[in-house]
């Protein structure tokens, strides 16, 4: 039967669609990961993937075992868990990068420090996209912002910290400030992709401060959109991410919205029984303690 080895070479393949990239992942050969995909295939008598020159698809038959080897891997990981008072094993979370730029980053270095024996894999692209991975089963659980949708039965959000919205805009020489107006006339605004969480966000406060803007660049990334800033190209509406030193950057200023103020929900998606819960508790734990704390020394 194939070892555990090998099952984490199937999740690692299903998450990545490619036998290359999964490989770079748990450290082995293209060559070695295909063998071993092959002998899981072998193993159970059924092929796994839809197979096309660029890529790799879980078919039926595999999408109805990521959920069975999760299971089978963690409760493999949590051998001996019983004499041992620290989180250990793997866990597979999806990460929005911005996240990383915010709060959650602190949140990881912290994790592990506790938990030397947790390793943490990070797979990093959009909320919607993690939606389907989280469902699926090739993501344990991931850092997203709030759903401008209704979610799924099986799964739930829990919201961990939040950022306000904010404008930024270049820095220029002599000149401490602009209006939204003088904004609108002197740059064209770079947006957050429209289809995403985020830019249905951004949507949200252009409208609910009855901003008139010049459209410019649309783009999928905060940090990309900060970047294009520092370089005079436009102005833009971004969360305040926790980890950017805003008030030191010499290239870019920012600004509170002029009117109503809104923010970004940053929390973590999971299914509502899944088998990582004991490690997506103590992330939601470290926030709620953060709260709480906030709270205690609030006057």
């Amino acid at each position: 039967m194939s070892s555990i080895k090998v099952l984490k070479n199937f999740l690692a393949i299903s998450r990545h669609k490619s036998v290359a990239a999964a490989a770079r992942e748990i450290g082995l050969t293209a060559a070695a990961a295909g063998q071993q995909l092959q002998q899981l295939e072998a193993d159970i008598g059924v092929e796994l993937f839809d197979r096309t020159k660029r890529s790799m698809t879980l078919n039926h038959h595999g999408r109805s075992l990521v959920e069975p080897i999760q299971e089978i891997i963690a409760r493999y990981e949590a051998l001996g868990s019983d004499f041992k008072s620290e989180l250990s094993g793997t866990i597979v979370l999806g990460a929005l990068v911005s996240t990383l730029m915010g709060a959650f980053g602190n949140t990881l270095n912290e994790l592990k420090q506790n938990y030397p024996e947790l390793e943490i894999k990070l797979i990093a692209g959009l909320s919607s996209n993690f939606l389907e991975q989280v469902i699926e089963g090739s993501l344990d659980a991931a850092i997203v912002t709030e759903s401008p949708y209704a979610l799924p039965q099986n799964v739930q959000w829990t919201e961990l910290y939040t950022e306000p919205m904010i404008v930024i805009y270049p820095a220029i020489k002599n000149k401490k400030g602009f209006t939204p107006k003088e904004l609108a006339n002197q740059f064209p605004f770079i947006r957050f992709e429209r289809n995403t969480w985020t830019g249905h966000l951004v949507d949200q406060t252009i409208r609910a401060n009855k901003l008139s803007i010049k459209e410019g660049m649309e783009l999928n990334s905060v940090e990309a959109i900060i970047e294009l800033v520092r370089q005079g190209l436009g102005y833009s509406i971004v969360p305040k991410l926790a980890n950017v030193s805003w008030e030191n950057d010499r290239q870019l200023k920012i600004s509170a919205l002029p009117g109503k103020t809104i923010y970004r929900k940053v929390g973590l998606l999971e299914k509502r029984k899944h088998s990582r819960e004991n490690i997506t508790q103590e992330i939601k734990k470290y926030f709620l303690d953060e709260v709480i704390a906030k709270r205690k020394t609030t006057p």
